[in-house]
């Protein structure tokens, strides 16, 4: 049975969109978002899932936010300064030499470079899993309206523990035994 809507480690790429940190003052829910994005990052490094990072104008907007960064073994960072990462040179060369078709895309803003970005990759012919409770932007109903029209370009939407435990797939194993913890953070 195939499960071409079921993101597997297999075929994952963890994409974290512009977690910086000029962009904690701004973002009310920063810190719940965060935590979602450790989760993910920990799970991904437990399964040897590949963890690909944006920086949009690092120069005025700061690096990735320590709290997110320091969980990542090996970070890749694309620097950038299109809204859509696909717009810059080696981002989705790099994206492709990972050699995933499904990308679960987190991050900020969501209604600017998470949505310019994630339309590209679907444009490009990635499946992407837009995990809803680790995306933000400093509007809730910009963060809505984007996730929306994410959904409406063919983008599955998701959530934190449903991604973990599709990479996961079952109980019983050493990994799942070092995974549920993290799934257990509030």
């Amino acid at each position: 049975m195939r499960h071409e809507f079921v993101a597997t480690r297999e075929d994952s790429l963890l994409l974290i969109v512009d977690f910086q940190q000029a962009m904690l003052k701004v973002v009310d829910s920063w810190e719940t978002i965060a935590r979602k994005v450790r989760q993910l990052t920990c799970a991904a490094d437990i399964l040897k899932i590949p963890i690909l990072l944006t920086e949009q104008y690092r120069k005025g907007l700061g690096g990735t936010v320590s709290e997110v960064l320091r969980e990542i073994r090996s970070p890749v960072v694309c620097q950038k300064e299109h809204f859509s990462a696909c717009l810059e040179s080696e981002f989705l060369p790099t994206v492709r030499s990972f050699g995933r078709n499904k990308i679960v895309v987190t991050g900020m803003e969501t209604h600017v470079c998470v949505l310019q970005t994630g339309l590209d990759l679907i444009k490009e012919g990635y499946q992407i899993h837009l995990v809803a409770d680790a995306v933000a932007s400093r509007a809730s109903e910009n963060r809505d309206i984007a996730i929306g029209l994410l959904r409406q370009a063919g983008a599955l939407i998701t959530s934190t523990e449903i991604v973990i435990f599709q990479w996961a797939r079952r109980s019983n194993t050493d990994e799942f035994r070092k995974i549920l913890p993290i799934v257990k953070w509030s």
